[in-house]
């Protein structure tokens, strides 16, 4: 037997008397407050039974709510037995319905977005309509890492990537077995850790559901030389505190390939020193021909010990400074 009418009321919020319009005015802020994509992982969980049990509870409105409704108010004399003959719910209220692989959108400032009507379907249990079959609901996405050097990310590549997934074989009555695929990412340079990259419909397969998606998320590998912070690239670079003080020069090979240097002759590196060099970071993948800045950090190597001339020379060029 199915559940009391009282009880949808209750997981929809609203009066026993509610009117057509007020159930769909119920359940639109009820959809957008427990929709899963708006709820992080530790509480997604809920939000998937709510909105499940929220599209449960309006999948049985109009028609037996509005019953219910005649039950529990009084009849009238609308007809032979006091009730009102109820209209067919397509033409009470308009619901989100999956269509093979499309969902209807609302059209209101309550409107899912096709992500979230797809999410939607995966949490909702599957319902049958008056006028198509039972609707296929699609799993979570398979989330996979792709891990790019900083050369990669800074000059952009392409990279050949290989997975295995489950499929249904159209032979032995829908056998599931382990099949490997390949799949080219174009790593657009600036592509930051935690970029994602969606594959639509080439997750796992399961009887009686869509394809899952499949997800890389990019990650980096650490690099010797570099650290990035940002579009900016830091180096941290060891220095003797006699070239700190008398000038330095050094060179070294930036992301791109290229050798640079940089000189100090005239000028004193000091403990908590920073040298920028503008637009040699990394590049903006949305802004073409924008770069941020390299920032080098020294680290001042002090001597562990001085021999008497080389204590008396610094005393003796401090006594000058002062």
């Amino acid at each position: 037997m199915g559940k009391p009418a009282e009880v949808y009321f209750q997981v929809l919020n609203i009066a026993k008397d509610s009117s057509p319009q007020e159930i769909r005015t119920a359940y639109r802020a009820l959809v957008k407050k427990w929709h899963p994509d708006k709820h992080p992982p530790s509480s997604r969980l809920e939000a998937e039974a709510k909105f499940k049990a929220i599209s449960q509870a309006y999948e049985v409105s109009p028609q037996p709510l509005a019953n219910s409704n005649r039950s529990m108010v009084g009849a009238n004399n609308d007809g032979p037995g006091g009730g009102v003959a109820p209209r067919h719910r397509s033409q009470e209220l308009q619901k989100p319905r999956c269509t093979g692989n499309s969902v209807r959108e609302f059209k209101d400032e309550n409107r899912l977005t096709k992500a979230g009507a797809v999410a939607a379907a995966a949490v909702a249990r599957p319902a049958f309509s008056s006028f198509s079959g039972p609707v296929k609901t699609k799993p979570p996405p398979v989330e996979r890492k792709l891990e790019c050097t900083l050369e990669e990310l800074c000059r952009g590549c392409k990279k050949e990537i290989k997975f295995t997934r489950n499929v249904i074989t159209n032979k032995g009555y829908g056998l599931i077995v382990r099949k490997e695929e390949t799949q080219t990412v174009r790593v657009k340079p600036g592509w930051k850790k935690g970029t994602k990259i969606m594959f639509e419909g080439m997750g796992d397969e399961r009887p009686g559901c869509l394809p899952a998606d499949a997800i890389f998320t990019i990650s980096e590998k650490e690099h010797p030389v570099f650290k990035r912070k940002g579009n900016d690239l830091v180096m941290k670079v060891e220095v003797p505190l006699v070239n700190a003080l008398a000038g330095w020069f050094f060179s070294f090979r930036l992301l791109t390939g290229e050798k640079t240097s940089c000189s100090f002759q005239d000028e004193i590196i000091y403990p908590g020193y920073e040298k920028v060099i503008k637009g040699q970071g990394m590049p903006l993948a949305h802004d073409k021909g924008v770069r941020g800045d390299l920032r080098i950090k020294f680290h001042i190597v002090f001597p562990t010990q001085l021999s008497d001339e080389q204590l008396s020379g610094i005393k003796e060029l401090l006594k000058d400074t002062t």
